[in-house]
């Protein structure tokens, strides 16, 4: 296990403080009580908007910025591409920049859909990229830009995040699942599923090492699965009676292409970190198990 950083002067802002990750975030805080948080949502620091971004970072000075802010609408994306090029690509570089202008780590958050799916064996950190969306593409821009910004930047890829809070697969498919006697999941793409309170926990983890290593690391749960199964998985632990149908991708069309295949080996920021991959389906249990206790 690695040492950790703690001292009262020790700081670590985080960007996107409303999304799912971000409340994620501010969940995991609570395990770190000599650790002074800065949460920035929307409303307080928006990171397309460059001036206020520098501004906030030269005033507040952190240690450590994560950047939980993200454009995520995957198939929206493809109709406003500069929005995503510039919340994805553009805004990354400059919160880089500005955390090398004051010393601080910067740790991005970025995703699986870099890769274009026709692998056969989980991507590690130096497989090609191959983004077949503008979702990916400018989550690849974004990776590129931190690097090129910041001489020690981290880049953790991960996939198929979902929590108790926002839009994401598991909520969906427990609405539908309420609502409608059967549903139909595509069961020909492969990945692994990710819950944002072990992915916020991994991101803490890098943020306070004092064994800091930059580069690309790859994070999600432990174990390979389909949509169609993620699924089933949900419909059994949440004791939903719906039915659930497995189609193909060519029978559900979507405006965003998606990786046919997009798993990841995570066995680099094990090694590095030392932080522990949970099995996806206990991290599941874990997350309606929370939703039940809040509904």
């Amino acid at each position: 296990m690695h040492s950790i950083i703690m001292s009262n002067a020790f700081s670590i802002l985080v960007t996107g403080a409303n999304g799912q990750l971000g409340k994620s975030l501010q969940q995991a805080a609570h395990g770190f009580a000599s650790v002074r948080f800065h949460f920035m949502g929307r409303d307080h620091m928006p990171i397309e908007q460059f001036g206020q971004v520098r501004q906030v970072l030269e005033t507040l000075r952190p240690s450590v910025v994560i950047n939980a802010a993200a454009y995520t609408a995957v198939d929206k994306a493809e109709q406003e591409s500069e929005a995503a090029m510039l919340t994805n690509g553009e805004a990354v570089g400059v919160l880089a920049a500005s955390c090398n202008d004051i010393g601080a780590r910067f740790i991005h958050v970025s995703t699986d859909y870099v890769f274009d799916g026709s692998a056969t064996e989980p991507y590690t950190e130096d497989a090609a990229v191959a983004p077949i969306n503008v979702y990916g593409i400018s989550k690849l821009a974004g990776e590129q830009a931190a690097f090129a910004a910041h001489t020690n930047a981290v880049v953790v890829r991960t996939s198929w995040v979902y929590s108790q809070y926002g839009h994401n697969f598991v909520r969906t498919m427990l609405r539908l699942m309420g609502e409608r006697p059967s549903i139909n999941v595509v069961s020909d793409q492969y990945g692994c599923p990710t819950y944002a309170v072990d992915l916020a926990e991994a991101l803490m983890r890098l943020a306070i090492s004092t064994h800091f290593e930059p580069g690309i690391f790859n994070y999600c749960n432990a174990g390979i699965t389909t949509w169609f199964e993620f699924a089933c998985a949900i419909k059994q632990y949440a004791g939903c009676h719906c039915v659930v149908n497995p189609i193909s991708t060519a029978d559900y069309p979507t405006p965003a292409k998606r990786p046919r295949w997009s798993v990841l080996n995570c066995s680099k920021i094990t090694g590095a970190y030392g932080v522990d991959l949970k099995p996806w389906r206990q991290s599941l249990q874990e997350c309606i198990r929370v939703l039940k206790a809040h509904s």
